[in-house]
């Protein structure tokens, strides 16, 4: 009889198991970080470096008190939190006042995940909850930019980066003209949108240009994004999805007025499109999860970003678009289930 033979057992499903766990996932997407965090550091310096350690420690910080006030054991070895601070130091200005930048950490941990119940409850994307608080509270020094490759920036900080805590931090106009000619603390997406001015589309994709600390290397976000698809670790239908969409948008906006809107390639390229696109719209948690709806998720994003940047009162518009897909994406996930195979058709009642 069944219960009589020990090499039969019983379990529920899934039964097909594969080696790659949470925290194994997790690591190897900080790993895939790890370049752009690098590129950074060398475009800005010394501010990159403090951003990063701070955004990262305070992250960690909070995510153990969380779990400690929750009853909740440590979750520091999953590395999620790690990737929640690596994220939000990416998606902010290189100079922005490391006081500011610890807030937005607490906030994004705190509020962003562990209110929700912690890794695998989190409704929107931490790290973008934490950037969506710091746009709000701290309106000024979230859109000041520095110059990039700057002399002097790995013995010096950027003069806003050391702002104590609760100052206004001092303008840094001066500073940054002073070391680059012709600055003028604009963003490509900011020139574009306030001043018709384009910026070069390969410049933008090897990443020499003003713009937050992580966003600014198309090519090298690609080639990490891409080493998380060869290891099966990521959804490349996402990227694909947001990516196409936004193009195929910003496309048929240019071929309606090409002297008032961007290129396509200049839509991909330009602001957070493709760091957000390839790591933060990934989030296994806050995305869909049946196979049609992370095409419409995808899709849904890419044409929101486009249609705020163009249309919006700000220049970019992907925390938004990524914000509003995670909050649908559980309304997307239950209008695209499919059938069950073998399962009747509902048949239309009576008249």
């Amino acid at each position: 009889m069944l219960e009589h033979n020990p090499h039969i057992r019983l379990r529920t499903s899934p039964h097909i198991r594969v080696p790659q766990s949470v925290d194994t996932i997790m690591r190897h997407v900080v790993y895939a970080l790890l370049p752009v965090c690098a590129f950074a550091i060398w475009q800005f310096g010394l501010s990159a470096i403090a951003l990063l350690v701070v955004c990262v420690a305070v992250c960690m910080a909070t995510e153990q008190v969380c779990c400690k006030l929750a009853g909740r054991p440590s979750t520091l070895s999953d590395w999620s939190v790690v990737i929640t601070g690596i994220l939000l130091a990416l998606c902010l200005p290189p100079g922005f006042p490391l006081w500011m930048a610890a807030v937005a950490s607490i906030f994004a941990v705190a509020v962003g995940k562990s209110f929700f119940g912690g890794l695998g409850y989190n409704v929107m994307n931490p790290a973008l909850v934490g950037r969506a608080f710091a746009q709000a509270a701290f309106t000024v020094p979230i859109t000041t930019w520095t110059p990039s490759m700057v002399a002097g920036r790995f013995s010096s900080f950027i003069p806003t980066t050391l702002t104590p805590p609760f100052l206004k931090p001092e303008p840094i106009a001066d500073w940054a003209a002073q070391l680059s000619d012709g600055f003028t603390g604009a963003t490509p997406l900011a020139l574009m949108k306030f001043q018709g001015i384009q910026t070069d589309a390969m410049e933008l994709f090897i990443g020499t240009t003003a713009g937050s600390y992580g966003e600014t290397s198309a090519l090298l976000i690609l080639l990490c994004g891409l080493y998380l698809v060869v290891r099966r670790m990521m959804s490349w239908q996402i990227p694909v999805s947001m990516l196409g969409t936004a193009f195929l948008t910003s496309w048929a906006f240019y071929l309606l007025d090409s002297t008032a809107y961007p290129t396509p390639w200049f839509t991909l390229v330009s602001g957070g499109l493709m760091l957000g696109a390839v790591f933060m719209a990934t989030d296994m948690v806050a995305s869909p999860v049946t196979p049609l709806g992370i095409w419409i998720y995808g899709a849904f994003m890419g044409f929101v970003t486009v249609i705020i940047r163009l249309f919006g009162g700000l220049p970019e518009g992907v925390m938004y678009a990524i914000l509003l897909g995670n909050a649908i994406s559980p309304l997307i996930s239950r209008v695209t289930q499919p059938r069950i195979f073998g399962e009747a058709k509902p048949k239309p009642a009576a008249s």
